[in-house]
C-alpha cells in the first residue's frame, strides 16, 4: 500500500445530484496534488453518478452489509457497492456503532465482506469524551481495534484505520498533538502485532473536526497518514485546503 497521504471526505447523509459539481471541482483540485490520494464517500444514491463524474479521486461507500445478498431491507452489500463503482467503504464509524448498535464483531464481519468483494476498507475507532476523561482512550481504542480488524494475511493491504475521537466529530474540538500522536502510535503497535511487517504500511487517518485551519498541524503528527473529513469535505474550497495541507506535509 502506498504511504502517500490519504484524504477522504465522508459526506454522511448529505448531498444530491446538484452537488456533483463540488465533486468535480474536488477532482480537478486533486489532480494538482499527485502525491496525495483523495477520495469521497457520498451517500449510496450518488456513488454511481459520482464515479462517472470524476477521474482522479476514489469513490466509496459509507457502510456495507456483511452478507452478499438477502432479506435485509434498506441495506447495501459490498458487491452492490462495487457494482455501483465504489472502490472502498468505511466501516465502524462511531455513528454506526452508537446509533445502530454495531459491535466490534459486526464491524469485523463487514470489513471482511468488503475486502472479499474487492473493496479497500477504512476502519473507524475512537473513544467517547467520558472514556477520554477517565484515562481510558488508548484502552478503548485498542479493544475496538482488536475486535474489529479483518483477519487474514492479505487484510492489511486493503486497509486503512481512522482514529476518530467521538467527542471531536462535528464539534470543532480537536485533541492535542500529543494525544493524537499517542493514540496513533498505539494503533501502529497493534497493527504490527496483528499483521507483522505489513502492519507498518497501513495508513492511520485522523478524523474529527478536521478543517483548513488545523489540517497542516494534524498532518505533521507522527503516524498520521491522512484524514477522514466530515463537514469540511462538502465544499471544494474547504476540502482542497486540507488536500493542500497534506501535500505540504508529505514534502516536509
Amino acid at each position: 500500500m502506498s504511504n502517500i497521504p490519504y484524504i477522504v471526505g465522508n459526506w454522511k447523509m448529505n448531498g444530491a445530484r446538484s452537488m456533483l459539481s463540488e465533486a468535480r471541482a474536488i477532482d480537478r483540485a486533486a489532480a494538482r496534488f499527485p502525491k496525495v490520494q483523495v477520495a469521497l464517500a457520498p451517500p449510496a444514491t450518488l456513488i454511481s453518478a459520482m464515479r462517472e463524474a470524476v477521474q482522479d479521486i476514489g469513490v466509496g461507500g459509507q457502510d456495507c452489509h456483511a452478507e452478499v445478498s438477502g432479506a435485509f431491507t434498506g441495506d447495501i452489500s459490498a458487491a452492490m457497492l462495487v457494482d455501483a463503482g465504489a472502490d472502498f467503504t468505511i466501516v465502524g464509524h462511531s455513528e454506526r456503532r452508537a446509533m445502530h448498535g454495531e459491535s466490534d464483531a459486526v464491524v469485523r464481519s463487514k470489513a471482511e465482506a468488503a475486502q472479499a468483494a474487492g473493496l479497500s476498507v477504512i476502519l473507524c475507532v475512537g473513544e467517547t469524551e467520558a472514556q477520554r476523561d477517565t484515562g481510558k482512550a488508548e484502552e478503548v481504542v485498542a479493544k475496538q481495534l482488536k475486535g474489529s480488524l479483518p483477519r487474514g494475511e492479505a487484510a492489511a493491504a486493503q486497509l486503512a484505520v481512522a482514529y476518530e475521537p467521538v467527542w471531536a466529530i462535528g464539534t470543532g474540538r480537536v485533541p492535542s498533538v500529543k494525544d493524537v500522536r499517542t493514540v496513533h502510535k498505539s494503533i501502529r503497535a497493534q497493527l504490527v502485532a496483528a499483521y507483522g511487517e505489513a502492519g507498518s504500511d497501513v495508513r492511520i487517518l485522523y478524523g474529527g473536526s478536521v478543517n483548513a485551519d488545523n489540517a497542516a498541524k494534524l498532518m505533521a503528527v507522527d503516524e498520521v497518514g491522512g484524514a477522514l473529513v466530515g463537514g469540511a469535505s462538502l465544499t471544494a474550497d474547504g476540502f482542497t485546503a486540507i488536500i493542500g495541507a497534506a501535500g505540504l506535509a508529505d514534502e516536509a
